[in-house]
């Protein structure tokens, strides 16, 4: 044999032995503790969601699945350290579709959302409530948008910059011409909390983290942003049955691992939460939530991602919506 067959021999030799501990690593996936980034507050329903999904994942993984909160830039600032960690599925990012909603509104991003993740599942679709202040004298969509207007405006709170929190309240002004002032929070917790205590009169709330208060007298409901209405609030109607027609926002809340990630390890996570979404206790937690439960595949999650951030694309152009 010569000489440069013997070097091509020693060359194949070596990338295969190298690839046996890569392919070993998947196949034994995992084998260590899996760390979730959230970009938002404890207590927001993107956090409560990665909570309830954790929890069942260590169990069905067989390996602890911790959450670690890294909020801020309206969940950016996660994003961009799982765009950054290495693939091999130990970090993951659980999300709302605040990462669909970031290239609409900032003219810079440190990460591209279409190509720096590997989409895994959504979890679950969520709607929104129009809750307001009590001492905010409206009990219907047109009481309120008459109240706004003779206020010229009012402000509301938001779970952050290009959250659909935001961008659903920035619709709506469009929708009904009225002049709204977007204050930013860090989460929808601080900014349900802020709103009860009247600093804020009214937002578009996640229903989960709204109805205690709701329940409880301390925030009115006047319309959801679905496009019908909830089981956990069937008296309240929808903003479009109200006279807003067409409107609609909607959340998501999903899971995502850095671009690159092996094709096994994606699956045996996808197929990890879907399984877990089935589960009774699982479920029961997410009612809680007013989520309904989703586990769509890879692809079609990626392709559904890709729909989304076009559409805030064309939103945030129509409203004049930016975070910077």
């Amino acid at each position: 044999m010569c000489l440069s067959h013997v070097r091509h021999a020693f060359i194949a030799l070596v990338l295969c032995l190298a690839a046996v501990p890569a392919a070993q690593a998947q196949s034994d996936y995992p084998n260590r503790q899996i760390r979730v980034l959230v970009g938002f507050a404890a207590g927001g329903p993107v956090d409560v969601t990665a909570r309830i999904t954790a929890d069942a994942l260590s169990a069905e993984l067989g390996r602890a699945v911790v959450v670690d909160n890294r909020p801020g830039a309206g969940g950016n600032v996660a994003a961009d350290q799982v765009a950054k960690a290495p693939p091999d599925g130990y970090t993951l990012l659980q999300s709302s579709n605040a990462i669909a909603i970031s290239p609409a509104i900032y003219s810079k991003l440190p990460f591209d959302v279409l190509k720096d993740f590997a989409p895994v599942s959504e979890v679950t679709t969520t709607f929104l409530v129009l809750v307001v202040h009590p001492s905010v004298p409206a009990k219907t969509l047109g009481e309120f948008i008459a109240h706004a207007k003779a206020k010229s405006g009012l402000d509301y709170g938001s779970a952050g910059a290009g959250t659909i929190t935001h961008l659903a309240a920035a619709l709506f002004a469009r929708e009904t011409g009225l002049k709204l002032q977007h204050v930013p929070y860090r989460g929808s917790a601080p900014a349900v909390t802020d709103l009860v205590a009247g600093r804020v009169p009214f937002m578009f709330a996640p229903i989960g983290t709204a109805k205690p208060f709701i329940e409880s007298g301390k925030l009115r409901a006047i319309a959801v942003s679905g496009p019908r209405r909830v089981d956990g609030l069937p008296g309240v109607p929808t903003v479009d049955e109200s006279g807003v027609r067409g409107f609609e926002a909607s959340g998501w809340n999903g899971i995502f691992a850095p671009a690159g990630t092996p094709k096994p390890v994606v699956d045996r996570l996808h197929g990890a939460v879907v399984k877990i979404l089935k589960g009774e206790e699982t479920r029961r937690r997410l009612a809680q939530l007013d989520a309904i439960p989703r586990g769509t595949d890879p692809e079609a999650f990626r392709r559904y991602v890709a729909a989304d951030v076009a559409r805030w694309i064309e939103v945030a152009k129509a409203t004049g919506t930016k975070a910077d």
